[in-house]
């Protein structure tokens, strides 16, 4: 019978020969079985990578940090006449589309070396020792590239922390595999891997420490002159209309990163083409604002009237308690067109000053017109509806953090509930061993979490009752006009006898 299983044996290598023949690769690969242990990365020769930091705005910090690994790539010799190490892995850490992947071409694109891109995820395969296979082949091509960059990206796929309960050996192989690599670079090798996360709390430690990916440079979202910038440069081939100010824009996009700001600047441009326009304008850009918070438009959901009605005050509740309660938003729109994810509504608020830290008097503020929707909706109606239901969450959440996180409850006082801590002389299995809550602080917590939720709503509704007549008036104006924004707007928001405080969430 072992010629039967000789001639299976030799049928399946048949197959697959003539498959990667054929162009298919039996799923392993554009050169088929025999290159499944290649490293998949893709190179960029200098000449290809075509980005420069000129490409990149936004992220000044990151890119003064990196002008010195461009430094060593472009003269190697200086800094080894003197003796001194450029660090071998430099780890990008940032939020999910705030450039990293970017950075790193530019670097490249700045040095004139061949560029080497690479995902985490790409090392594992159906095989064992297969990413210990590909680690080995990334790292023999980068020093016969040399001087190049290698780029990770998504390194936590691959790094991520070993505990003694890990049930992956492979991936802990090819993660050893890294670290032996990593440590094999001979000091004249010009090569510098650059890796990107937005979990850096979830990778090794062995990874971090000094000879391997010991720098780390914070690639976060931008400030309102970053944005500008990186508007500029996604509008360099777009015909803006005169009225465009991005100056403006980028103070009504908090919160924006890179990759938002790129999607606005071709959701504008497709508005406008839409229109068969020949420049962008200001409403192109307003709509396309709207686009990114709240979703399309579903202009074929029509309101009833008495649903068109609870929701203009709905809307109308959260910007006029907000400014009523003093906080440091300030209302940019207020609309009651249907859009995408389920909102019949919203209200656009974005902040005056961008600020790190909010007081809590401000997060009180920020409270009170996240519930004046539902406030509103009691004060005129009699009752609440379901449409308060996404505001009684954020509120929530917001409440919970006060309390656990922020240390600004009294009965709960100033700890942070919600923290771990590291137990030096634990094995590693209780390395991080979370912070006990018990059943009776944990019964604390929650009451006061409804205390504060309870309180905001009251204020609420205390302010929208004493200027019931403001309400009726913005409402009847929102039903007319199904929008209100601009200098409307805040006219009409202006009965507290001073300007209105102007900001970044959307309340639904």
């Amino acid at each position: 019978m072992w010629w039967l299983y000789a001639l299976l044996v030799g049928f399946i290598l048949y197959s697959l020969w003539m498959r990667q023949r054929a162009g298919l690769g039996g799923g392993a690969g554009p050169a088929g079985l025999l290159s499944m242990g290649r490293s998949q990365g893709r190179w960029l020769k200098e000449d290809e990578i075509g980005t420069t930091f000129a490409d990149v705005a936004g992220v000044d910090e990151a890119k003064e940090e990196l002008t010195e690994v461009i430094s060593f790539l472009r003269e190697p010799e200086r800094y080894q006449r003197l003796g001194a190490k450029i660090p071998r892995g430099v780890l990008l850490v940032g939020p999910p589309g705030t450039g990293k992947t970017l950075l790193a071409r530019a670097v490249a694109g700045e040095a004139k070396v061949p560029f080497l891109s690479v995902s985490g995820s790409e090392f594992s395969g159906i095989l064992q020792g297969l990413g210990v296979a590909r680690v080995r082949d990334l790292f023999r091509q980068a020093a016969a590239a040399a001087p190049c960059i290698v780029f990770i990206d998504e390194l936590d796929a691959l790094g991520r922390a070993r505990t003694s309960f890990a049930n992956n050996e492979d991936r802990e192989q090819t993660l050893n595999q890294l670290l032996v690599e990593m440590d094999g670079f001979s000091e004249n090798e010009a090569v510098i891997v650059l890796a990107a996360t937005n979990r850096p709390e979830a990778l090794d430690a062995a990874l971090m420490r000094p000879g391997r990916f010991d720098r780390h440079v914070l690639v976060d979202a931008p400030d309102r002159t970053g944005r500008e910038a990186i508007l500029r440069v996604h509008t360099r081939k777009v015909p803006l209309a005169d009225e465009v100010d991005l100056a403006k824009l980028a103070s009504r996009t908090p919160g924006f990163t890179g990759a938002d700001l790129a999607n606005l600047a071709n959701e504008a441009a497709l508005l406008a083409a839409r229109r068969s326009s020949e420049q962008v304008t200001n409403a192109d850009f307003s709509n396309a604002i709207d686009r990114v918070v709240a979703g399309l438009e579903r202009k074929n959901r029509l309101l009833g009237p008495d649903d068109k009605k609870r929701v203009a005050y709905h809307e109308v509740g959260h910007a006029l308690a907000a400014v009523l309660a003093g906080s440091t938003d300030k209302v940019h729109k207020i609309s009651i067109v249907p859009r995408g994810f389920g909102a019949l509504g919203f209200t656009m608020q974005l902040p005056i000053d961008e600020r790190l830290i909010m007081t809590k008097h401000a997060i009180d503020a920020k409270l009170v017109g996240l519930l004046g929707g539902r406030a509103a909706e009691e004060v005129v109606f009699g009752e609440p509806s379901t449409g308060a239901q996404n505001d009684l969450q954020k509120a929530t959440e917001i409440a919970r953090a006060m309390v656990v996180d922020y240390g600004m409850s009294e009965a709960v006082g100033p700890i942070s509930v919600s923290s771990s801590r590291k137990v030096a002389f634990l094995p590693d299995a209780s390395a991080n061993m979370p912070r006990g809550v018990g059943e009776h602080l944990a019964d604390v917590i929650d009451t006061e979490v409804r205390r504060i939720v309870d309180e905001a709503l009251t204020r609420a509704k205390s302010v929208l009752t004493e200027h019931r007549e403001d309400l009726e008036r913005i409402a009847k104006r929102l039903l007319e006009t199904e929008v209100l924004e601009g200098e409307e707007l805040e006219r009409l928001l202006a009965v507290t006898g001073r300007p209105p405080a102007n900001g970044g969430d959307a309340s639904s």
